[in-house]
């Protein structure tokens, strides 16, 4: 008897522990819980047009697919790494960390722009306040923005940009581990090159 009564005692645990790792796709704040790069030390001495990015980092931008069309023109000369998440999404969320050290240590070179979609600026900010990223999203409430770049098989998704403003590769799906977002840097932004860094 006693034996059983631990079982089910340690059932609950386990799933609570699993429902705090996925994120459950809640909003609500806490769970995150990553340590975030020293942004302003990381990315001193970037280029202007990047520079402008980071400056505008964790801002939640309007405008829809014309205004970041026009950002990705402004930025032509530099490669373009494009999240799309929302805070509601747990394996986006999970990812965050992956995408906060990348931008620090490729973030001089590399563009950094996100897609925030299908979610409330509410719940966007309450996140972006526990995980702050050196890069603005473009709002995309109804999903057209992240539909036009071909990310309409649910979230995260991530798009790589060349120098040129051409779209070179999509990765569905989240990025478990940082090393296989900075070989996807360094493959598809970077081209592959000794500068990856």
């Amino acid at each position: 008897m006693r034996r059983l009564a631990r079982h089910w005692i340690g059932t609950p645990c386990v799933v609570v522990v699993a429902l705090t790792i996925a994120g459950c796709g809640s909003s609500g704040g806490g769970d995150y819980g990553g340590q975030h790069p020293d942004y302003a030390k990381a990315l001193a001495g970037s280029p202007p047009a990047l520079v402008a990015l980071h400056r505008q980092g964790d801002e939640l931008l309007p405008g829809g697919q014309d205004a970041f069309e026009a950002r990705l023109r402004e930025l032509r000369g530099y490669p373009a790494v494009v999240n799309v998440w929302a805070s509601w999404c747990g394996p986006c969320r999970f990812e965050f960390q992956n995408f906060q050290q990348a931008a620090a240590h490729f973030g001089k070179r590399v563009a950094f722009l996100g897609i925030d979609s299908e979610d409330s600026d509410d719940a966007a900010s309450t996140f972006l306040e526990e995980a702050p990223v050196p890069y603005p999203s473009y709002t995309d409430p109804d999903k057209g923005l992240a539909e036009s770049i071909g990310a309409s098989h649910g979230y995260p998704d991530t798009a790589f940009y060349d120098r040129t403003g051409k779209l070179v590769y999509l990765k569905q799906g989240p990025y478990t581990e940082e090393s296989e977002l900075n070989a996807d840097i360094r493959r598809y932004a970077l081209g592959g090159g000794a500068e990856g860094g």
